[in-house]
């Protein structure tokens, strides 16, 4: 979720809560002594400067290779051989062969994820691979896409273990006007569309330091629609400052789109280029990815399009509630 410039570079080395890994309820199928592996990954990534984009390939490459246990063992169990015949002696959360350590350097979370940030960082432009290319470059298994199929959870894990530092964790700014000036580009290289009435004006005008009555949108809805952008590239928006259009459709005056000034709620009409039901796969990855950045108390709506469908999920810190099936709602509630 987290790019490799601009505002996200103000994020930094954010540390994983290693206090508390352990005892977290499990994320993406990964629970107790992996989330603590997890967290020791990422703060030896930190100790070393790297930003979340390093940390989320440090764990994405230990999901791969051991499912993030620290096991005395590798591939020489099977009869897998080096390229000159001999034994593989991998050990550890990276499968690191002898000549990456010794058996305690190996066997030590903090220590083996040092040696493989060290050289990952010496990888002539890493940061421009795709994780898993990048991964591929460090361990050189067989498989260059091996690591592919891990790196949605691993950026869930990576969030949730972040802490109260939620937003460095989905790699973006906190700052409004940073936030709305990139999603401006996005909607003038097109691959940020709305609909009518036009409600991307309001983005517009805290792009440009405008104050318009009525017409504000919340820094949280800001990083939502940025989070959305960054993950499918291109998005529809439908709705985010009522008062501004005078629309009062659905839960009129109740709704967050109007509450407390306006703009604390967004409607997304598709994402990816395809239209959303709330209950698509598309949403689905939204919802999952956007659940342990956001505030406890905000919410979705789409709960029963997603139970009429079999695509019911269970979310942490979103309440999920009925809404028409043609879109999804995401709200962060009251400003603060």
């Amino acid at each position: 979720m987290r790019g490799t410039g601009g505002p996200q570079a103000a994020c930094g080395a954010t540390a994983a809560d290693s206090t508390t890994a352990a005892s977290r309820p499990a994320v993406g199928g990964y629970a107790g002594d992996q989330l603590a592996n997890a967290a020791a990954i990422m703060n030896a990534g930190a100790a070393l400067g790297l930003d979340t984009v390093g940390q989320t390939i440090g764990v994405m490459t230990a999901m791969g290779e051991s499912s993030l246990r620290n096991v005395t063992y590798g591939d020489d169990i099977h009869g897998v051989t080096n390229p000159d015949g001999t034994p593989t002696s991998s050990i550890g959360l990276f499968q690191q062969q002898k000549w990456w350590g010794t058996t305690a350097q190996r066997m030590d979370p903090t220590q083996s994820a040092t040696l493989f940030f060290q050289r990952l960082v010496q990888v002539p432009g890493w940061r421009q691979m795709t994780p898993s290319a990048a991964a591929h470059a460090v361990q050189r298994n067989a498989d260059p896409n091996h690591y592919t199929k891990y790196l949605d959870t691993a950026q869930t894990i990576v969030a949730a273990l972040i802490g109260p530092d939620a937003a460095c964790a989905a790699g973006i700014s906190d700052d409004a006007q940073t936030l709305a000036r990139n999603l401006v580009a996005g909607m003038d290289a097109g691959t940020i569309a709305g609909s009518f009435p036009n409600h991307l004006e309001q983005i517009r005008a805290i792009a440009d330091g405008r104050t318009v009555p009525n017409c504000g949108v919340d820094t949280r809805i800001l990083q939502v629609i940025t989070v959305a952008h960054q993950t499918f590239g291109k998005v529809g928006i439908s709705s985010i400052n009522r008062l501004c259009t005078g629309e009062r459709p659905g839960a009129g005056a109740s709704s967050w789109h109007v509450r407390d000034g306006g703009g604390h709620a967004v409607d997304f009409y598709s994402l990816g280029g395809t239209p959303t039901t709330g209950a698509d796969p598309n949403a689905i990855k939204l919802l999952r990815i956007l659940d342990p950045l956001m505030p406890a108390g905000s919410g979705t709506g789409q709960s029963d399009c997603r139970a009429t469908r079999g695509t019911a999920l269970v979310l942490t810190n979103m309440r999920q509630f009925p809404d028409t099936c043609h879109h999804v709602h995401i709200q962060v509630g009251a400003s603060g």
